[in-house]
Formats: C-alpha cells, structure tokens, sequence
C-alpha cells in the first residue's frame, strides 16, 4: 500500500504546516514565523516593524498584533497537542500585559495546550522579547473545536490541505 492512500490522516507538525498558515491572511499581513515546538506547545515570532508600533513616538509593537500572534500560537497549539488539524474557534483569550516590549524588539508568543475535551481545548502562554522569565503578557484562553458539515467536500478538502501542508506532504 502506498503512503497516499492511506486511511489514517498524517499527524499534524507546527513546523511543516507554518508556512501554509503565513503565507497569507492576517499572520501573513503581521509577517509571523514559527520559532520552535514541542509535544503540546508552539512558539511564534511576531518581527518588530514601524508600522505594527502602538504609540507614534514609541517603537514598541502594539498590543492588537501582540493578541494575533498569543492566538495564532494558540490555535496551533491545540492542533500539535490533538495531531490534527480541526477548525478551532477563541471562545475566551484573556491578555494580562506585564509591560511593554523592548524598543524595535521582537516578540515571541508561546503557547501550550494542557486539556482537550470533547469540545473545548484549554491554552495557556507567554508573549516574550527573548525573556520568557520576563513576560511582556501572559495569556489564558479556552478554544471550542467545531465539527464541519459531513457533507461539504470543500471542508473536507481543506482539512486534506492543511493536514498535507503540516506534514510535509503538500
């Protein structure tokens, strides 16, 4: 039997599918990067640039592209944590900023996924400058998996997609 057509969909890798994900859209717009994963955690990196600052006279990242990044990372996340890919929608993303970012300063979001149930998938994480014993924020969020309408083969072909890109297999 060959590899294409078995039944049992590839196991989703944050690393392979990151750039399917960055390559348009919004985390392709703030121009995020993968940084680095784990079993059930995944590391972004938001690049400083001029047009992301908060306050003109301050070269700091505002916080709105702070919160994309904490969920983008969050989302991923939860598909490295259940190895697949699923739609996943924020219910709850709770921001607590410690400080600002330092000045012309990347920021890294990690996020790690520590319960799924049936429905709801559970993150927690740190947006850092390259300090994560130094947060810039902290976050806590709960993600509701969704199921797809059985018959839309355009889901369907999705998900296909995005599992091939996640695994090297696109």
């Amino acid at each position: 039997m060959n590899q294409g057509s078995s039944s049992a969909p590839a196991r989703f890798d944050a690393r392979t599918a990151a750039p399917f994900f960055f390559r348009h859209g919004h985390p392709g717009w703030l121009g995020l990067r993968f940084s680095d994963q784990g079993e059930d955690w995944v590391e972004l990196e938001l690049p400083w640039r001029e047009d992301l600052l908060g306050e003109p006279d301050r070269p700091v990242l505002a916080s709105g592209p702070i919160i994309s990044l904490m969920d983008m990372a969050s989302g991923m996340a939860v598909w490295q944590t259940s190895g697949n890919f699923v739609p996943v929608a924020t219910l709850d993303l709770r921001v607590d900023y410690q400080r600002a970012s330092a000045e012309k300063a990347a920021v890294f979001g990690r996020a790690q996924c520590y319960r799924i149930t049936r429905s709801a998938a559970f993150v927690r994480g740190v947006a850092h400058d390259g300090d994560r014993d130094d947060p810039v924020a902290t976050i806590a969020g709960v993600f509701m998996t969704l199921g797809g309408d059985p018959r839309s083969a355009q889901l369907a072909s999705g998900r296909a997609q995005i599992n091939a890109a996640g695994t090297g297999d696109a």
